[in-house]
């Protein structure tokens, strides 16, 4: 069955206005926001969202005003008590209570003051209770079953805060990615000193909610949440893909028959035949047989759809009396196929995935033996070539 699901792709980083931002370019409805301040019982406060451009992608800036109340600094309990207080259900609530909670944890470590007696600074506006309730009642109202992420990136550089000037990401940042082992990136190629990147808010809320790995899924909508800033070294953007999750496993059927009088030559072209005609593999092992006989097991992996078809080819072309027939699950790994360029020619590479990144790196055999034939090359030589300029560019 499938699942509504949202993955994040974190280019740009993500903040707590960025993860609302790409929700509204999504098709949320700032009205819905709103509706939220509204059930925080929050005066003089409103959500307004705005259309920009962010290095020719257009997206959705959110703007959260918060009029008299912007230079008030809350303590962690004090954001607690407003949801308790609060006109919203008890899941949004909790869910909200517990994000915020971390928040508190992490600047009562990086400090050494106790959680209740803290007073917050950059995250003691009203707009981190607005940026936490707000997405996790947009996750909610999106119906979405489960968050994914990219791996976040790091930033570069300083930024300044109250406490003075530090290294991105900023203490706070780095004890929440820590806490929960959030799988980190280098900064956007050729960008030097982007700033921060990540923020205490955006990467609380991912890091609590999110599965960092890239899931299979079929897109229905999507969003761009805007940052503040339009650098131009890379967009400053969050993409926001909704969709449905695709099963990674799906039912096959597996064709088995034995063999006893045929010769190599014959089966390795039965093989080809196969795959060609559409079989996912073919293959051939040697058995012993009745009265001892050495045979083969001609085994074939084959579609539902293509059942029939496949079937019929072993029938002509080998002397098999019956083939045997078997569902089975297949799961395989996410995989792409990408073309390399090197000092001796195009060279595609296979790209096997597991938790969302690259895993192995396997370069077309056929494209490798034939450079390896015309340039004289040890064909192992030639395949290293073609695995280094692929880690080269997945890096670039």
């Amino acid at each position: 069955m499938s699942q509504k699901l949202a993955y994040f792709n974190c280019l740009g980083g993500v903040s707590g206005d960025m993860i609302l931002g790409s929700m509204v370019d999504a098709g949320l409805k700032t009205e819905f926001l709103n509706s939220v301040v509204r059930s925080l019982k929050l005066d003089n406060v409103s959500i307004d969202a705005s259309t920009e451009n962010r290095q020719g992608i257009i997206g959705t800036k959110i703007h959260v005003e918060l009029n008299d109340q912007e230079k008030r600094r809350y303590k962690i309990k004090d954001f607690l008590y407003k949801l308790e207080q609060s006109d919203l259900s008890d899941e949004i609530v909790k869910t909200s209570q517990k994000i915020l909670s971390y928040i508190g944890e992490a600047e009562s470590q990086i400090h050494g003051i106790d959680i209740d007696s803290l007073v917050l600074h950059e995250l003691g506006s009203l707009d981190t209770l607005i940026d936490v309730t707000c997405a996790i009642a947009g996750i909610n109202e999106l119906n979405l079953d489960t968050i994914y992420s990219s791996p976040l990136p790091t930033g570069s550089g300083t930024v300044l805060t109250e406490h003075g000037v530090t290294s991105v990401p900023a203490p706070v940042t780095m004890a929440i990615l820590s806490k929960f082992n959030v799988p980190l990136k280098p900064s956007p190629p050729g960008s030097e000193d982007t700033g921060e990147m990540v923020t205490p808010t955006g990467a609380i809320l991912l890091s609590s909610i999110a599965e960092f790995e890239q899931p299979y899924m079929t897109v229905e909508s999507w969003g761009y949440g805007l940052g503040l800033r339009d650098p131009e070294a890379y967009p400053n953007v969050l993409s926001l893909w909704i969709g449905e999750k695709e099963c990674q496993s799906r039912a096959l059927v597996l064709l088995e028959t034995n063999i006893d009088d045929s010769t190599p030559e014959i089966l390795s072209y039965v093989v080809d035949r196969l795959i060609s005609n559409g079989a996912l593999d073919a293959w051939t092992a040697p058995i012993s047989m009745k009265k001892n006989r050495d045979g083969v097991l001609l085994s074939v992996l084959s579609t539902p759809e293509l059942d029939s078809k496949l079937r019929d080819i072993i029938s002509r072309e080998t002397t098999t009396l019956g083939i045997r027939a078997h569902t089975v699950k297949r799961f395989a790994s996410r995989r792409e196929n990408i073309v390399v360029r090197t000092e001796i020619g195009l060279i595609p590479v296979k790209l096997r995935y597991i938790n969302g990144e690259p895993s192995d790196l396997s370069p077309e055999y056929e494209v490798c033996r034939k450079i390896a034939m015309e340039r004289q090359l040890p064909l192992k030589d030639v395949m290293d070539i073609a695995r280094y300029h692929a880690k080269k560019q997945l890096i670039n």
